[in-house]
């Protein structure tokens, strides 16, 4: 393990734990215990973009719909296409995803369990996860040939997130397989953030302290069940900030190092996310 992963490894843990309120957090690959609120829609589009040594940039983005079904309960649906710098812009599939709390009170530890379905084919490069052995040379070769390979697949996964005094920390295991006879695939993602400052203003503003979240992601394979560990495997680290706009508006932007040979040397996201609200109230509006 490069020292650096191992850095970011011993700064997730020393990180204390406990309870506090929710909030929205910046994360793009790991999720935290806080669910949508019951009958509200967000809308989310992500982009990932990297450039590999042997391969042309690409910019793989991700169209979210993420609604709560009820407070235990939050659906979502992915629509993704990739674009590839002198080559071509594809679909890269689609994803439903579902995530379940079975505590819903506020505990030391909260998990959420994590059920998703991916028909999506090996043009995608949204890079919601690294599993297995993901690595840099997956992002190089022609998109066309790419597109022709199908991947169907389930993932799982398990989702542990904690608050304490503003700061929340989230970790996630996470399963992969193809439904073909590809074996298990694992996956690991952590995150820290914290609001800049935890009192509100007294006044309405878009640049006050609070209205910003600081923090930092690292998130990377585990090799397969025939093959575990760290050998040949991509893992990420870097700091991730997110920005509470006017009107139910999120901005979220993070910069990954690649930790690893086999990494690419940097993934650099950006999220733009909007909060419709209760749609049965939009509803009566009209």
């Amino acid at each position: 393990m490069d020292i650096g992963m191992k850095w970011f490894a011993v700064l997730f843990l020393l990180i204390p734990r406990g309870s506090a309120h929710g909030q929205e957090v910046p994360y793009f690959v790991t999720y935290s215990h806080h669910m949508e609120e019951p009958g509200s829609l967000e809308v989310e589009v992500k982009t990932a973009s990297g450039a590999p040594t042997a391969g042309n940039r690409f910019f793989g983005n991700s169209i979210e719909f993420e609604y709560g079904a009820t407070a235990w309960w939050t659906s979502e649906v992915y629509l993704d296409f990739t674009a590839t710098k002198d080559d071509s812009t594809v679909p890269g599939g689609f994803r439903i995803e579902n995530r379940v709390r079975p505590l819903m009170s506020e505990h030391w530890i909260n998990p959420v369990l994590y059920f998703e379905f991916e028909d999506i084919n090996a043009a995608n490069k949204s890079v919601l996860e690294v599993v297995g052995h993901d690595v840099a040379t997956d992002f190089t070769g022609p998109v066309a040939l790419a597109r022709a390979e199908k991947k169907r697949e389930v993932e799982l996964k398990l989702i542990l997130s904690s608050d304490f005094k503003g700061w929340n920390l989230s970790e996630n295991l996470i399963f992969e397989k193809n439904l073909d006879n590809s074996p298990w695939e694992f996956g690991y993602a952590l995150a820290t953030s914290r609001p800049l400052r935890l009192r509100a203003s007294p006044r309405p503003c878009t640049f006050c302290a609070e209205k910003f979240t600081a923090g930092a992601e690292m998130y990377g394979g585990l090799g397969t069940r025939y093959t575990p560990g760290l050998h040949d495997t991509s893992h990420y680290a870097g700091p991730v900030l997110g920005w509470q706009l006017p009107h139910d508006t999120r901005l979220s932007v993070e910069e990954g190092f690649g930790l690893s040979s086999a990494s690419l040397d940097h993934i650099v996201r950006f999220g733009l996310a909007y909060e419709f609200g209760q749609l049965s109230r939009l509803q009566r509006k009209h």
